[in-house]
């Protein structure tokens, strides 16, 4: 009988499992979505929404709480400035695991494990990642008109190069071109 034992091992000793999950937790808050098993996803959403609650707090305790299990401060400050503030009128649920398939390699069960977004957040990330798309075409379309003048002389530059290089097998005229490459032990040419 199972009575008592409550938490999932995943095949590894109490500091590699401890290891494995602040790592998943970090790059959870991080990235806020990620790719693991579903057995390992499942068992960092409990530690992460345990986090998230010590987050919405908010206090000089629940930011020392938290930063000791988190591995980066970069992440801790994200997590109470900007995660924190997703749910506050949010009393749980702040993750979710999507199952995803198979992995090809050992068939392993393979989840994504997301934070929760609103539909108000999802547009507005959305409005943002066209407006820096938007942006990065101006400004490529910008320097694209700047500089002509170089590309052609670049381009010339290559042609004369090219045309100065010897190449390889013979000549037209009979006589030798340049060396062939030698082969190593492992039949890839180098040189």
């Amino acid at each position: 009988m199972r009575h008592r034992k409550d938490h999932r091992k995943l095949s590894r000793t109490s500091s590699h499992r401890k290891a494995l999950l602040r790592n998943l937790v970090t790059a959870l808050f991080q990235y806020e979505r990620i790719e693991t098993t579903v057995a390992k996803a499942k068992e960092t959403r409990r530690l992460a929404e345990r986090l998230i609650t010590f987050a919405k707090r908010g206090d000089v305790a629940a930011r020392r709480h938290v930063s000791r299990f988190v591995m980066r401060p970069a992440v801790v400050h994200k997590l109470f400035t900007t995660i924190a503030p997703w749910y506050t009128e949010r009393p749980g649920g702040y993750t979710r695991v999507l199952r995803i398939g198979h992995r090809l390699g050992d068939a392993g069960e393979t989840a994504y494990l997301e934070l929760t977004k609103t539909v108000e957040q999802k547009e507005k990330e959305r409005q943002d990642r066209i407006a820096a798309a938007e942006a990065k075409d101006a400004a490529l379309a910008k320097s694209a008109e700047k500089a002509p003048k170089k590309d052609k002389n670049k381009a010339e530059a290559a042609e004369e190069e090219e045309k100065e290089k010897p190449k390889r097998g013979r000549s037209k005229d009979g006589g030798a071109a340049a060396p062939a490459r030698k082969r190593t032990r492992t039949g890839v040419k180098t040189g």
